[in-house]
């Protein structure tokens, strides 16, 4: 679909708010560049997504609040093979998370849906890329991956809301893959700086909690995992779900000291999962910010509430 499709697509949302007593919602966007995917909410960026110029990865550049906070960081000189918001595992014992020349890359092979959605103005612009994640060699796909990022949209969610599908398996003519990794192999999101350190970690039973892997590293369960800190001197608030729907249930990765960072994972560094060609891996995570500090029953709320976005 056109940016001016999508632009018109907008117009009917605005006249159903209208004809049900509300403000309208700002025009919501699509721009297309040759590198990057970005998302607009009037005239407010809500995300970026990077897919060419990336050497081994595409991944969410940008991601930011309602006030405009930006809470991922791309490319930290600690460890330049942190982007943002990126998914990567091993496959076949070769590893799709570091980025040197015996690693593999994840490589954008184009879309297959930019479009925005019906017009209840909460799924207003949906990505959907695929991707061959190839070895370090250059040879022949070890895996396929068709990925949709989706950005909800509706000033009564009170955050920003993403949420994030992949769907990995098998290249044509092979029967089966199998996935591994270190214990932070996942869906990643490195914070800010100035919440190294500082990040404070909480799910709905209270401050994170589960097994400690090295220093301050922890695995830990839970529907969701959450994250307050602050930004440009100004709290936020960060959330990444599960769905029910995933094969396991996420053990969510977390560490501050060195950095703040966070993984939903599925456990491959204790149980390896072989995945067949007959029954691809779908994955579905979230990910909601908010301005302010957020309490655990307002991310509840909003956590049950993308679930049923999440079926649509």
């Amino acid at each position: 679909m056109t940016t001016q499709a999508i632009l018109g697509l907008t117009g009917v949302l605005a006249v159903a708010a209208l004809a049900q007593g509300e403000a309208p919602p700002a025009a919501v966007r699509v721009a297309s560049g040759p590198s990057v995917v970005s998302v607009f909410e009037g005239d407010h960026l809500l995300m970026e997504y990077a897919y060419e110029g990336v050497p081994f990865k595409p991944y969410v550049r940008k991601f930011l609040s309602p006030g405009g906070a930006n809470v991922l960081r791309d490319r930290v000189p600690d460890h330049p093979h942190h982007h943002a918001l990126m998914f990567a595992v091993a496959v076949d014992g070769v590893d799709f998370w570091a980025e040197t020349k015996a690693n593999g890359r994840e490589v954008h092979k184009g879309f297959a849906e930019m479009k925005a959605l019906a017009p209840d103005s909460l799924l207003p612009a949906v990505l959907t890329e695929t991707l061959d994640w190839v070895g370090p060699n250059g040879e022949k796909p070890l895996a396929r991956e068709r990925r949709t990022i989706e950005v909800h949209h509706g000033p009564s969610l009170g955050a920003s809301l993403l949420t994030w599908r992949t769907q990995l398996e098998p290249p044509e003519g092979k029967p089966s893959i199998k996935l591994s990794g270190s214990h932070y192999f996942g869906l990643g999101l490195r914070f800010p700086a100035s919440m190294d350190g500082k990040a404070e970690f909480f799910t709905a039973r209270g401050p994170r909690d589960g097994e400690v892997v090295r220093g301050d590293e922890t695995m830990g369960r839970g529907p969701w995992m959450a994250c307050a800190g602050e930004i440009d001197g100004k709290p936020v608030t960060v959330a990444m779900f599960d769905s029910p729907a995933n094969v396991r249930p996420a053990l969510w990765f977390t560490m501050v000291q060195s950095f703040a960072y966070v993984s939903g994972t599925i456990n491959l560094y204790r149980e390896p999962l072989v995945v067949e060609a007959a029954k691809p891996l779908s994955l579905c995570y979230g990910l909601a910010v908010w301005d302010g500090r957020r309490k655990a029953d307002e991310i509840e709320k909003l956590y049950k509430r993308w679930l049923e976005l999440a079926k649509k």
